[in-house]
């Protein structure tokens, strides 16, 4: 009796298990159907371009099908103008220089294959029926091989690979085919029509139905790669010099900011997308501010420099997550000089990608790279004094020797990049913009700091000073400076030499 009501127990269990798992299954198909949901629009979300492009897509699809739809187009065609179809399917890309990188490569291989096969066939003919086919088969291997070995060649390799694939495949069709159909040079024109129908219309649509231009994402992702090398230096010195604290704790990082810090990340594997985008501008026209022949090969240039540096920030990160750190104190007297480095570096990197960005002359960059040069030489001169004074372990200074070579390796890759910006710059001729008043230069009638004003009789304790400028850009950053200095000078009287409570300053420019 135990037995069986056990058993059936365990059968009770079961079908309440398996009942549980039925009236759960409509809410699990709905959060799949949430799931993904929220994917879709997420992908959408994030490039918008993307919906447009499927969009493209199924209208470059939609014309080239008519072709099957009429009936006057299909007798002109007949079953090849389903090539048009799939060079559609094949052809049509994301960006326009890579559909029309496609598009011409399948139009020439297409062209030069479709004659090669003809004559192939012509020439086949004067050996008899016994030797056509085996000098069809003889010349098949023969371009099959060529053709497949120039594939290896780099430079066919990154912009022809695919009109060589096309190469082969169209002249072993042709010549194949051509063996039992005896109206080859009908079959070579109608395949080549088709083709070129389909890839003009994949052409025709992505250039003028909202356009992706690779070459303004690859000018953008240049821009961005250095804005994110420059996000981590500049916020390199608070978190290096602030894992500890002045009582000895450990100082708490947000991981909002840390996860913004890591962005630089990415540019280390940049270089394959780099490259297609500049492959795919070289295929381009004219469009925007990209002229024709515009210097894309220059971009892969600023980006090898970006990476170099990206590899040095990276080997800087694994400095500030060290379990092995030099004493505090010593820590204290490098932190000016090396946030110093840090932050003017960034600030350049910023400045240059600012450059790229609006396609202007980045003067003030040469500012910041001098200063932190600056930097430099301060924090060579502590490293010095501390090594030779206060130091007696010498192994308490290699972690700061490793900060200070990397921050001196990254000065350097920045001063590289800049000077390849430059050279960017005068290639494509950037627009100088060469404002009157700097904060570095600033063109003043007198210079000097401000006295305290002492007067005895005035009512209103009234002050007005008069800044003479000849600057017309840049006043009002010239102004809040002399306010913040001015508003900080107290007023005073001569008799009694106290700061007068409810005096102003107007500051006149």
């Amino acid at each position: 009796m135990e037995i069986g009501s056990a058993a059936n127990q365990e059968k009770v269990g079961v079908m309440a298990l398996g009942w549980r798992w039925i009236m759960g299954l409509p809410k699990k198909f709905q959060e799949k159907v949430v799931g993904v949901a929220n994917k879709i629009k997420k992908l959408g979300k994030d490039d918008p371009r993307r919906i447009t492009h499927s969009i493209k897509v199924g209208l470059a699809l939609s014309l080239v099908s008519l072709f099957y739809y009429f009936r006057p187009l299909y007798d002109d065609f007949g079953d090849a103008a389903i090539w048009a179809v799939l060079t559609v399917v094949v052809v049509f890309e994301f960006s326009v220089g890579a559909t029309l990188g496609k598009g011409i490569n399948r139009g020439i291989a297409t062209l030069c294959a479709g004659a090669l096969g003809v004559g192939a066939h012509h020439l086949a003919n004067l050996a008899g029926d016994d030797g056509e086919p085996i000098l069809l088969g003889i010349l098949v291997f023969i371009l099959a091989a060529v053709s497949t070995y120039t594939r290896f060649f780099p430079g066919i390799k990154a912009r022809y690979d695919y009109g060589m694939v096309i190469f082969i495949l169209t002249f072993s069709l042709v010549t194949v085919s051509g063996y039992r159909i005896e109206k080859i040079l009908v079959l070579a024109h109608q395949r080549l029509s088709t083709i070129l129908i389909g890839g003009s219309t994949c052409v025709i649509v992505s250039i003028f139905v909202c356009p992706v231009w690779a070459g303004e994402d690859l000018h953008k992702l240049t821009a961005l790669n250095m804005e994110k090398l420059a996000d981590f230096l500049e916020g390199f010195g608070g978190e290096y010099f602030g894992q500890e604290r002045d009582d000895g704790e450990s100082f708490v990082k947000d991981d909002s900011k840390k996860m913004f810090h890591q962005a630089y990340k990415s540019v280390l594997n940049s270089k394959t997308a780099e490259e297609s985008l500049a492959n795919f501008a070289r295929w381009e026209p004219c469009h925007g501010s990209f002229g024709f022949r515009h210097p894309w090969q220059q971009y892969l240039k600023i980006g090898g420099l970006t990476r170099q540096c990206a590899y040095q920030i990276e080997a800087l990160n694994g400095c500030i997550n060290s379990d092995i750190q030099a004493p505090t104190e010593f820590k204290k007297k490098i932190q000016e000089a090396c946030t110093k480095m840090s932050m003017e570096s960034g600030k350049a990197l910023r400045d240059l990608a600012q450059g790229i960005r609006t396609m202007t002359v980045p003067s003030a960059a040469e500012i910041h790279i001098e200063i932190s040069k600056a930097g430099e030489d301060d924090l060579k001169t502590t490293l010095k004094s501390a090594v030779l004074e206060d130091i007696d372990d010498l192994l308490d200074v290699i972690p700061v020797a490793t900060v200070a070579s990397l921050l001196v390796e990254i000065i350097s890759c920045t001063e590289k990049i800049s000077e390849a910006v430059n050279e960017l710059a005068r290639i494509v001729k950037f627009k100088t913009i060469d404002p009157t008043v700097t904060p570095e230069k600033p063109h003043l009638l007198h210079r000097g700091s401000v006295q305290p004003v002492c007067f005895t009789d005035s009512p209103e304790h009234h002050v007005c000073i008069t800044v003479l400028s000849e600057i017309e850009q840049g006043t009002t950053t010239l102004a809040g400076l002399f306010l913040e200095r001015i508003n900080s000078v107290p007023i005073t009287t001569r008799e009694n030499q106290e700061p007068v409570k409810g005096a102003r300053h107007d500051l006149e420019v």
